[in-house]
C-alpha cells in the first residue's frame, strides 16, 4: 500500500464509477475506498516532498498537448487477483507522461516496464468465484462511453487521496486547486 506523501498523475473517469460500484457490491474489499475510476498516467509519481513548480508545470504542459477524448470502454483484462477495463485510446498519453519521467517505474515495476492503460476495477480478487462474478457484473455494463477531459495530480494524505490540481487536456492553466 502507498504511504502518505505518495503522488500520482491520473485521468479521473467519473462515468466509469459504475464499474467499481459493481465490484464493490460483490465484495467491498476488492475496491480501494475513496478512489474514483481513473487511468494512472504515472503511479507512483514523485514523492510529495520532492515535487517542485517545474514538475507541476510539466504536468500542465503535457496535458495541454493532448485533446480531450471520447472513450469507449469495452474489454476486461484479468490477471491473478486483478480485474480491469483496458483504455487503449489513452496509451499514447500514458507513454508520453511516463517518458517525461523515465526514472519512475510504473506501479513499482510490479507489472513490467510498460503496463497498458486501464481502469482498475478490483484488486485482491483471489477467490475464482468472486472474480467471475465481478467479471460478469462489469461485462454487463460494457461497452461504456466516457470522456477524458483533464489530468489530475493527486497525493495521498493520512485522510486519503486528494487532488493537488487539475489541468485540462488540450487547454492551459489550472482548473481547480484544493489546499
Amino acid at each position: 500500500m502507498p504511504e502518505p506523501g505518495t503522488t500520482a498523475v491520473v485521468i479521473v473517469l467519473p462515468d466509469a464509477d459504475p464499474l467499481l460500484d459493481a465490484a464493490r457490491r460483490i465484495d467491498p474489499a476488492l475496491v480501494r475506498p475513496g478512489v474514483p475510476a481513473h487511468v494512472s498516467l504515472c503511479h507512483p509519481f514523485l514523492p510529495q516532498s520532492a515535487l517542485n513548480g517545474q514538475d507541476e508545470e510539466d504536468v500542465r504542459s503535457l496535458a495541454a498537448r493532448f485533446p480531450a477524448a471520447d472513450l469507449l470502454l469495452e474489454d476486461i483484462v484479468t490477471a491473478s487477483g486483478f480485474i480491469a477495463v483496458s483504455v487503449p485510446q489513452l496509451q499514447p498519453l500514458v507513454d508520453v507522461f511516463r517518458g517525461q519521467w523515465p526514472g519512475l517505474r510504473p506501479y513499482g515495476g510490479r507489472f513490467g516496464a510498460r503496463p497498458a492503460a486501464h481502469v482498475t476495477v478490483a484488486l485482491g480478487a483471489d477467490d475464482p468465484a468472486a472474480a467471475a462474478r465481478v467479471r460478469d457484473a462489469v461485462g454487463s455494463l460494457l461497452p461504456l462511453r466516457t470522456r477524458a477531459a483533464a489530468v489530475q495530480l493527486v497525493e495521498l494524505t493520512r485522510e486519503g487521496w486528494r487532488s493537488r490540481f487539475t489541468a485540462p487536456l488540450g487547454g492551459t492553466g489550472v482548473v481547480a486547486r484544493r489546499g
